[in-house]
């Protein structure tokens, strides 16, 4: 497979990028990036490599630019982890002194997400265990910082990819067609972040646009000092010191975030029981609606104590009603809104689930903003915050999709069977765990514990608007009590319950996809969305990373690419709106390996079609209601 580059790949290989904060939403001063240059080992072995082996410390292979995985070429490994390998990585901290007060503070070691499962040991010793390659998490690491305020950090690594039911997305050992390369290891920033000893743990935001407030609960962690205790635990406190709660006016907010130069002349404030969840009422005369074409966000400062968070929520309400042509459609903020989407699987040449920096993010966002996009279905993964981030600022609705996992899918049944049973409108029940690959019950309930850790992640974003739990029947099961479970969650999003078939008569979306025979218009009280369709595909050879080529209807030149696409949303999608349909999602933002169907190339340097084709169709759409 070629090695492409994209624009952002030289500044990425010299450990320039990615040095932003990394959780806009939940913002402290004092923090230290560790993204860089770190030592790994990959090895068959279990033992420690600061045991001794031999008289000898066990040797590391390198170094591996973090926090690529060694599968990335950004890494500087190129090497794949097998399910039967461990991977080590090695990092020695020299703490700035007077930085941490070990009486007074905590220091908190940060995850963005680390594929599968880890184990991390400050100074040799165990402390944290993780499963789950999606997810953050945090590990209080006071205790183990030295008296010089030096923290040797070692983490070791397992990934199964698609040998077990773990989630994994769209990776796959033997990577081809629309599967693509495994990757593992720490792909989102490490970071260190000092707290006082009482500190807020996390928030939870919930709008209430229709009463003009917000509904916020803070839960904090009260942690004795070592003057107190010499077995310091951390527990959820119900302390009785107050939380202090400012809002201040919305804002149009840059790819800078949260900063003091913000927080002036506040509009309202609270005070706030720790775990508690209070109504704050947002004074009429500033109450403004987020929406993809005016993004609006409410800055807002916490105060407990000496900790002090910034962060920020909006106004805003995605629903389903029913329409005055008599169709239930995708409302926001009360009025009649068309989700034009584009699947979007957040895979890059250069590092794989890791974009090479915060400004190619960017530039993917702001991509299809200007192609009359305002939809993004992120499909098989979780981004790093920072991405949900740009999509809050900039105006940009998020399908947010469970990564899917469980064992080896059968094709011949969830992909071309499931099509002609999804043609002919014959109902599928999800009642056959070995068809759909999820026989396993361990596997069944890993997946309900990080479908309910996603939904906490990532929950005060408002650019996430409905959660995709199954897509086209990868390890789908119990639907109807997975929805259940996530409306219990989050009340206050929609759930596509199946996207593409196998649906279950729950959820409130009715979800379709289209590539082949014909469009079907099934009747429904719920709403309709074509939640893939297109697939289109383009090979630029010298923007290819595969002679092979994968896509569903393969066309030469970009001129022909644009008359298809034309041809498909005129004698088709448009009219299909018409008929009940309020979203789509053509697939895809861009090329992924093999995979050659995206609107952008693989290395985001080339459209693949006039843009004002893309524009015209997307405003037709948007305003076919």
């Amino acid at each position: 497979m070629k090695k492409l580059k994209t624009i952002w790949t030289e500044a990425a290989a010299q450990g320039e990028t990615l040095k932003e904060y990394p959780r806009p939403g939940m913002k402290r001063k004092h923090w230290i990036n560790l993204n860089g240059m770190w030592n790994y080992l990959i090895t068959e072995k279990r033992i420690l490599p600061y045991q001794f082996y031999e008289n000898e410390y066990f040797p590391f292979d390198g170094q591996i630019l973090v926090p690529f995985s060694p599968e990335a070429p950004l890494s500087q490994v190129n090497r794949q982890l097998l399910p039967d390998e461990v991977l080590w990585y090695s990092r020695v901290v020299q703490l700035p002194e007077g930085c941490l007060d070990v009486n007074s503070q905590r220091l908190l070691l940060h995850f963005g997400a680390v594929d599968q499962i880890c184990s991390v040991y400050i100074g040799g010793k165990f402390v944290a265990y993780h499963k789950g390659g999606y997810l953050p998490f945090t590990v209080d690491i006071t205790d183990f910082v030295t008296e010089d305020l030096t923290v040797s950090i070692l983490i070791s690594v397992h990934d199964f990819s698609d040998t077990s039911y773990h989630a994994r997305g769209k990776q796959q050992l033997n990577r081809g067609g629309m599967f693509y390369t495994a990757q593992s290891g720490i792909w989102q920033t490490v970071w260190m972040e000092m707290v006082p000893n009482e500190y807020i743990k996390d928030i939870r935001t919930t709008p209430d646009y229709d009463h003009g407030q917000v509904r916020m609960r803070v839960r904090t962690v009260s942690v004795q000092s070592q003057s107190e205790s010499n077995n310091i635990t951390a527990i959820h406190s119900n302390h009785p010191c107050d939380i202090i709660c400012k809002i201040y006016p919305p804002v149009f907010l840059d790819a800078e975030g949260l900063t003091d130069d913000l927080l002036h002349a506040e509009i309202t404030s609270a005070v706030l029981l720790p775990g508690k969840e209070s109504a704050i009422l947002i004074p009429e005369n500033a109450q403004k609606s987020w929406t993809p074409e005016e993004p609006w966000l409410y800055p807002y400062s916490l105060e407990y104590g000496e900790d002090r968070v910034l962060g920020y929520f909006a106004l805003r309400k995605c629903d389903v009603q029913l329409a005055d042509d008599g169709y239930p459609r995708l409302f926001l903020n009360n009025h009649p809104y068309f989700q034009s989407g584009i699947l979007d699987q957040g895979y890059w040449p250069d590092g794989l689930y890791t974009a090479p920096s915060d400004e190619a993010l960017i530039y993917d966002i702001r991509a299809m903003k200007n192609l009359g996009f305002n939809m993004l279905r992120k499909h098989g993964k979780v981004e790093t915050d920072r991405w949900y981030f740009h999509c809050d600022r900039m105006g940009m609705l998020v399908w947010q999709d469970i990564p899917n996992g469980g064992s080896d899918y059968q094709h011949w049944f969830v992909t071309y069977l499931a099509t002609l049973l999804n043609w002919t409108r014959i109902p599928v029940k999800d009642v056959h765990p070995r068809l759909l690959s999820r026989t396993d019950k361990d596997g069944r309930q890993e997946y309900i514990y990080e479908l309910r850790d996603m939904i906490k992640a990532l929950y005060n974003h408002p650019s996430i608007v409905t959660w995709v739990p199954f897509n086209e029947g990868w390890g789908q099961f119990s639907t109807k009590e997975v929805t259940e479970f996530i409306h219990r969650l989050d009340p206050s999003r929609l759930v596509d319950s199946a996207s593409g078939w196998f649906d279950q008569d729950c959820g409130d979306i009715n979800s379709l996809h289209y590539y082949f025979l014909g469009l079907p218009v099934p009747k429904s009280d719920r709403v309709l969305a074509l939640s893939e369709f297109g697939g289109y595909s383009l090979r630029i050879p010298k923007h290819s990373a595969c002679k092979n080529i994968y896509g569903y209807k393969k066309f030469t030149s970009s001129k022909a690419l644009a008359d298809g696409f034309s041809k498909l949303m005129k004698d088709t999608i448009v009219p299909s709106v018409k008929n009940g349909y309020s979203a789509t999602i053509y697939t895809q933002l861009s090329d992924i390996e093999e995979e050659t169907n995206g609107l952008l190339t693989y290395d985001r340097k080339k459209i693949k079609m006039d843009p004002s084709v893309i524009k015209k169709w997307n405003k037709t759409l948007k305003t076919s209601l």
